[in-house]
């Protein structure tokens, strides 16, 4: 069985991913902070006969990241690598003139420095996959300048960057960065509290990943709206 490993996996995409990778096959290590909801996640992805393994922690954590790393070697290797975890940097958000300096680095730290320490970790495993893949979840806010998303974008942006360079220096590895577009997840909430207008649910984006996953194309960065409507 292939093997991935997600992050930021107790909920919203994370959570709507693992199920959807469990129900073609997959193994997954799936970490994220919160031990309780993660385990849920762990039980409801791994009703689908798949071995599931929760490893509960934070990303910004070297010690996390090599259990995980661990995890996957112990399930037989590692195919995917799903960087998901994402930090906001001030909840709600706030404009560049009240953002905390401790709220732009804690977001870097989760988004952008955390994601490259996870694949140093996660490339001696991914080098013996016939068919490695990394994937880093973007957002819009890397690409467009919208009012109070100033840190978050500017850690996403970072993280595009660092996916691209990745794929040029490792030219054997796919290094997909994916923009799933807006989604009813608590992250959003937190951003815009005051926001009710509705939003897809974060299992509405997953067969855009699958459909990556399956025609694999050339690294860069991709839109899940994109992916759905080219499968």
């Amino acid at each position: 069985m292939p093997v991935a490993v997600i992050t930021g996996a107790s909920k919203g995409l994370g959570r709507a991913l693992a199920a959807g990778l469990a129900r073609q096959g997959w193994d997954l290590v799936l970490g994220a902070r919160t031990g309780a909801v993660l385990r849920e996640s762990a039980r409801e992805a791994g009703a689908h006969g798949t071995r599931v393994v929760a490893v509960p922690g934070d990303v910004t954590d070297p010690g996390h990241r090599a259990a995980l790393a661990a995890a996957a070697g112990e399930l037989g290797g590692l195919d995917l690598l799903v960087s998901n975890a994402s930090a906001l940097g001030a909840e709600p958000l706030v404009r560049l003139a009240e953002l905390p300096v401790a709220g732009l680095r804690a977001a870097l730290e989760t988004n952008t420095v955390a994601a490259l320490g996870l694949v140093r970790e996660a490339l001696p495993l991914l080098r013996r996959s016939a068919a490695a893949s990394v994937v880093v979840v973007s957002s819009d806010a890397a690409a467009e300048a919208y009012p109070g998303w100033g840190g978050y974008g500017a850690s996403k942006a970072a993280l595009d960057q660092l996916a691209a360079v990745l794929a040029v220096e490792e030219p054997w590895l796919r290094v997909w960065s994916v923009d799933p577009g807006d989604m009813r997840t608590d992250l959003y909430a937190a951003a815009v509290p005051d926001d009710d207008d509705p939003r897809p649910e974060p299992e509405s984006v997953v067969p855009g990943f699958l459909a990556l996953l399956a025609r694999r194309p050339v690294s860069g960065r991709y839109t899940a709206p994109a992916l759905l409507e080219t499968r």
